[in-house]
């Protein structure tokens, strides 16, 4: 297949919206605003610590924030596909550049230790900006740098774990390319890699779809509107008012029926453990390392700075505990 082969043909008739991808799209603000409230109830203190950012619900998360930049990309071919239009994808980014700014400026007063420096907006936006060079691409090429990426993030965590990882990214300013050994604390963190991939594979889809003439037969599936749709249609109004309708509502239960206090030790090994997983794959390893720093921070009082982002795990105190209980981990 060349070049020309993958381009729309030119046609004077207005090429019929495709509902379901607006459809689609509510689905994905359902997916969301149900993540989000999980990650309310255990801000509130109702479920377990760590129960939204770990397991099946750190998987749908993942699965939710692929979904809206793949849909980004499909979205991204349908509008500028014939031709950029300069003037209402200027318009478009700075409505979704200007809201990522507002959620940073927010989150950074209301929550100072995990304010949102780089979160699904922001990467919508850049992503976006990076995606037009793709429009005009051969298909081949659009293709195949989404599946590099993915394989050279696969690469990364699989074979040869921490190799395009480096604590010269940990810092906000770099941290949002994605190669951060330690990337600062945020409530939403979705790097520019590898959720790139997401957004480019969303366009290589669409403009395949578009070659093939699929588009007519896809814009057949769903002849009527329905309020999925029209959500889907206003998503990012949508995605900027659900989260503190959500955290109000909670927060007013909260009030009434108040969750009991969690036990800081739960909380720590809750994290701790997950992710010494991932690092080693021994539970039992895992068990006395998280166990004795745990101990340890606690008996120092460093448990609460370090849960309050106070203090970091770069903490030159905390690395010489890890130090210290990963020697006496090793020795069961």
């Amino acid at each position: 297949m060349t070049a020309a082969d993958t381009q729309p043909q030119p046609t004077s008739e207005r090429a019929p919206r495709i509902l379901l991808i607006d459809t689609l799209r509510g689905i994905a603000l359902i997916a969301m605003a149900t993540y989000h409230f999980t990650w309310d109830i255990e801000f509130f203190g109702y479920v377990d610590p760590g129960t939204a950012t770990q397991g099946f619900f750190r998987l749908y998360a993942r699965a939710i924030a692929s979904s809206f930049l793949f849909l980004a990309g499909v979205s991204l071919v349908l509008a500028h596909g014939r031709g950029i239009r300069w003037h209402a994808f200027g318009k478009r980014l700075a409505i979704v550049a200007g809201a990522a700014l507002a959620i940073s400026i927010a989150t950074f007063f209301i929550f100072p230790q995990e304010w949102i420096f780089f979160g699904i907006l922001h990467n919508i936006a850049l992503s976006s900006l990076i995606g037009l060079a793709f429009l005009q691409l051969p298909l081949a090429i659009a293709f195949a740098v989404p599946v590099m990426i993915v394989a050279a993030m696969i690469a990364d965590a699989v074979v040869m774990p921490g190799m395009l990882q480096s604590s010269l990214f940990d810092t906000r300013w770099l941290a949002w390319i994605g190669f951060a050994e330690f990337p600062p604390r945020s409530n939403d963190y979705v790097p520019l890699f590898p959720w790139l991939a997401a957004l480019l594979m969303g366009i290589a889809v669409t403009r395949l779809a578009i070659a093939r003439g699929w588009t007519g037969r896809l814009a057949k599936l769903q002849s009527a509107d329905t309020m999925l749709a029209k959500a889907g249609r206003h998503s990012l109004i949508v995605y900027l008012v659900h989260q503190p309708i959500l955290l109000a509502l909670v927060y007013l239960f909260s009030l009434v029926s108040p969750a009991p206090a969690p036990d800081p030790r739960l909380v720590y090994m809750n994290s701790c453990q997950p992710s010494c997983l991932r690092e080693t794959g021994d539970p039992a390893l895992c068990q006395r390392f998280c166990g004795c720093t745990a101990d340890k921070l606690i008996a120092e009082q460093l448990m609460t700075p370090l849960q309050n982002g106070t203090i970091n795990p770069q903490d030159n105190r905390v690395q010489i505990m890890a130090q210290e209980c990963s020697i006496n981990a090793q020795q069961p």
